[in-house]
């Protein structure tokens, strides 16, 4: 049986959701966070967060986090343990999320 400890987690999109997900995870695993814009995998790289969240935001800055962003989708994909895809929600003009 595998030991699940120190696993290779990669998570596709850095938006709420994702980067929620990388920072916990990246607490006790080894977590690359994949987005196709340079400048948030810049801010997360260099443990700001490219969203407004007091939680995510405490975490990049304080917390030691085994936290990478990357571009690079086949490599982070390629050697992951397990992959979360962590697609955008649809939001409506009047604040009302779309989970159809």
């Amino acid at each position: 049986m595998r030991d699940f400890k120190d696993l290779k987690i990669a998570v596709a999109g850095t938006g709420y959701v994702g980067l929620s997900l990388s920072v916990l995870l990246a607490q006790h695993n080894q977590v690359m966070a994949v987005d196709i814009v340079q400048a948030k995998v810049d801010m997360i790289n260099n443990h700001k967060s490219p969203i407004q969240d007091d939680y995510i935001e405490k975490y990049l800055a304080e917390k030691e986090l085994n936290l990478t962003a990357t571009l690079d989708a086949k490599a982070a994909y390629s050697d992951a343990d397990f992959v979360v895809i962590a697609a955008p929600t649809n939001v409506y003009s009047t604040n009302r999320i779309d989970v159809a």
